[in-house]
């Protein structure tokens, strides 16, 4: 998979579809599995800080998925570093500065982004690290202590980000169009990373249990990761319609433009990706049975993962290519694929390194003799 990825790049580059094209889709991928990484990273501490006992015989996928964030951040960086930062921000550009960029400028400006992309990185990859480590050392020493170590990581990184998911989603995402804004964007990507990142917790586990590991997880476990997946889609599809719906209903053309280069020359996409992600979601989960087996949870997930990667192409692809030279083809969809092999040869190697089921973790028990009565 990843030298399908290598391939569709190379494709790229002597096909000549453009540097945009290529950086755009770079982009794209990079900040699409960063994000994977990211809630898996979540879901281990916001469960933690909780004190929930049904994830913890799950928490070993998240902690496994979080060790992607330094592979992304080198990624970024490299892609960043050389021309990339260049070929999609048009802020970057001294000759394009316009009255409303010289206003952003002190803070759309080379240098403070790169000091904030490396705070990101840093703090996110330090706590991911101290995280697993405390999780481990609690399986494998058995002391008490590293629980608290491991509610008290990961109460910093919920807080850390709360605000640098918000801010990185202005920096990365947001700034291509950079002469328009929206006070939801943040919040709206959030939630397309913590549904496609539930979906690729899913996936994940699936192929463990295909493969005869995660014999300890039940149809329970899987019903709660079930009513995640449905609930974290409904309220997606809650802050799309409210972004869109305001915006629209204002009329000013300010805010407009934004949705008028989408519905202009991506519609098919815009239109897909509503549907997608809200209505299969919804038609497909909506009964208790079809969140608690496999057999109609994995095509969910999966649709739920195509579609917020469709999702993120929009975000992306009218302000860094346009509708003339965007597209999706051999170069979009072998790349899509290399970050997948990518990504699953980081995550299944950092599961070898601990036991799936962690024994001796507080709630383990718990977790064993969890049932749910709705």
């Amino acid at each position: 998979m990843v030298s399908i990825g290598l391939i569709a790049l190379a494709y790229g580059f002597f096909a000549g579809l453009g540097g945009e094209r290529i950086s755009a889709n770079i982009l794209l991928n990079n900040y699409y599995f960063l994000g994977m990484g990211l809630i898996g990273l979540f879901f281990v501490a916001v469960h933690a800080i909780a004190e929930s006992g049904w994830q913890v015989s799950v928490q070993r996928i998240g902690e496994a998925m979080s060790t992607f964030i330094p592979v992304a951040g080198v990624l970024m960086l490299l892609f960043f570093a050389f021309g990339g930062l260049h070929s999609i921000y048009h802020w970057t550009h001294p000759e394009h500065m316009d009255e409303i960029l010289l206003n952003k400028a002190p803070y759309l400006n080379v240098p403070f982004f790169y000091i904030r992309f490396f705070i990101y990185f840093i703090v996110w990859s330090l706590l991911a690290w101290y995280i697993r480590k405390s999780s481990r050392n609690l399986d494998s020493l058995n002391d008490i202590s590293y629980f608290h170590k491991l509610r008290k990581f990961s109460a910093i990184f919920i807080v850390f980000y709360a605000i640098s998911s918000v801010m990185s989603s202005w920096d990365w995402l947001m700034s291509i169009d950079a002469h328009w804004f929206s006070t939801l964007y943040g919040w709206y990507v959030f939630m397309s990373m913590l549904a496609s990142g539930v979906a690729m917790i899913i996936i994940i586990l699936y192929i463990l249990k295909r493969n005869g590991y995660m014999t300890h997880i039940n149809n329970e476990h899987i019903h709660d990761l079930g009513k995640y997946l449905f609930g974290f889609s409904i309220f997606w599809a809650y802050l799309w319609f409210s972004q869109y719906m305001l915006i629209w209903y204002a009329n000013i053309p300010e805010e407009t433009v934004y949705y008028s280069e989408r519905m202009l020359h991506f519609k098919p996409l815009f239109i897909a990706n509503a549907i997608v992600n809200l209505a299969f979601p919804l038609l497909l989960l909506m009964t208790r049975n079809s969140k608690r087996v496999f057999w109609s949870l994995i095509p969910v997930a999966v649709i739920v993962f195509i579609g917020h990667w469709i999702d993120l192409y929009q975000l992306i692809m009218p302000g860094a290519v346009g509708g003339e030279k965007a597209g999706i083809g051999f170069l979009e969809i072998g790349l899509t694929i290399g970050y997948v092999g990518l990504f699953f040869l980081v995550v299944f190697y950092s599961l070898t390194k601990a036991p799936l089921a962690p024994k001796n973790h507080p709630f383990y028990k718990e977790s064993m003799d969890y049932h749910t009565n709705y």
